[in-house]
């Protein structure tokens, strides 16, 4: 993985070393010690694990690679951690990760602060340039499982038959419709990353596009909406959907929103804090692309591609939940794989995956940019994911 971008100063790569791994730290605080190793369907992944392996990412691409003399805190980690690096040998198996009771919780904390202190160490050296943008793709590596910590902690926490709180509650906001769209001139535009601050490789390179006028909603799409496509047969008219997601609706069952349950009559949903009466003004949320693309069906609208979502950004309200574009995840032009196990970081997803803009409310803090690209697989709705239309 490239990033294009200059290295930080070593007292900013310091701050953010240092406020990143105290971070991921605090979204498990609030946890019980069982919590920390279930993984009740294949794409959660176990608190623990995360924990685990974005300290296993410091200590194979950055310690082990540029450390002298240095010695792996245990050498069953990286089989036990790694995630999906062909190149740095055999790994446990997605699906297996929560059979793994051990190493302990306690345990997996001493790894964590074993490689924080070696690499705080390393920062203060004042190491080379190359170091320094390897720990930077570190920070922003364990910034992105934060974000999969907090979808798969929700996701243990609300398929519990209690519904248990949490108390790092990523609350989204309510929203007033005005129904206001904001129309976007016919011409030709650039998109990508400029090279100013870090981006992912998926960023580059910056191109020119030709864009059809239109018009994209300033706000997303909320629960009141939604209960009206449900209300009027949505997940019973086949016309709506893309082959795919009738045929995936039909055989999971899928009838609503993840997280959303019928209790007395009326609708409630799962939001960290208990299972709660669903508030129609909040953003619908926790939306795979199947939906989202049969809603804006119903509605005669449709999804915006990435790049008009892009080019109409500045004019949005975003930032709540990460947004459903109509684009396929594919390369920039001239984008190329990176040599070694960081050319896996992005690349090899370059397929079957739709593109997601903007942010959410899990998002840490300094990572968000109007040129990410977030990518999952259409069926996929545990993330912080939501509707904005176009036309």
């Amino acid at each position: 993985m490239i990033d294009h971008a200059t290295a930080p100063t070593t007292e900013l790569l310091l701050e953010n070393f240092k406020k990143t791994r105290a971070h991921t730290a605090s979204l498990c605080e609030p946890l019980k010690v069982e919590d920390y190793s279930v993984q009740p369907v294949e794409f959660v992944s176990p608190p623990k694990w995360h924990l685990a392996h974005s300290t296993w990412f410091l200590e194979q691409f950055v310690l082990n690679q540029y450390k002298e003399d240095f010695k792996v805190f245990d050498k069953d980690f990286a089989y036990l951690f790694n995630s999906y690096y062909n190149n740095m040998g055999e790994r446990v198996l997605r699906p297996n990760r929560g059979n793994m009771t051990r190493p302990s919780v306690e345990e997996v904390y001493e790894y964590r602060n074993f490689v924080t202190e070696q690499v705080v160490r390393m920062i203060e050296q004042q190491p080379s340039e190359e170091v320094m943008k390897i720990i930077e793709i570190g920070i922003h590596h364990e910034q992105q499982h934060q974000e999969l910590l907090a979808y798969d902690i929700k996701y243990i926490l609300g398929n519990q038959p209690t519904f248990p709180s949490y108390e790092n509650n990523f609350g989204l906001e309510e929203i007033e419709l005005t129904n206001k769209y904001v129309s976007i001139e016919e011409g030709i535009y650039e998109i990508g990353h400029k090279g100013e601050g870090f981006a992912f490789d998926n960023e580059f390179g910056r191109h020119k596009v030709y864009l059809h006028p239109f018009i994209i909603r300033k706000e997303l799409v909320t629960n009141a909406e939604y209960l009206e496509f449900m209300d009027d047969g949505g997940y019973e008219n086949f016309n709506l959907w893309h082959a795919d997601g009738w045929e995936w609706i039909n055989s999971e069952e899928i009838k609503s929103p993840m997280y959303w349950h019928k209790k007395n009559g009326k609708w409630h949903n799962y939001d960290y804090t208990g299972l709660k009466e669903l508030n129609p003004k909040l953003p619908v949320s926790h939306i795979s692309f199947y939906e989202a693309y049969a809603f804006a069906e119903w509605k005669g609208m449709r999804l915006p591609t990435e790049f008009e979502w892009e080019v109409a950004s500045n004019k949005l309200q975003w930032g709540q939940l990460w947004e459903w574009t109509n684009s396929a995840y594919l390369p920039y032009p001239n984008f190329k794989t990176a040599e070694g196990a960081l050319g896996e970081y992005n690349g090899k997803f370059m397929v079957n995956q739709m593109v997601l803009r903007g942010s959410a409310v899990s998002t840490p803090e300094g990572h968000s940019r109007y040129t990410y690209r977030n990518f999952f697989q259409p069926e996929l709705r545990w993330l912080f994911s939501g509707i904005r239309l176009a036309r």
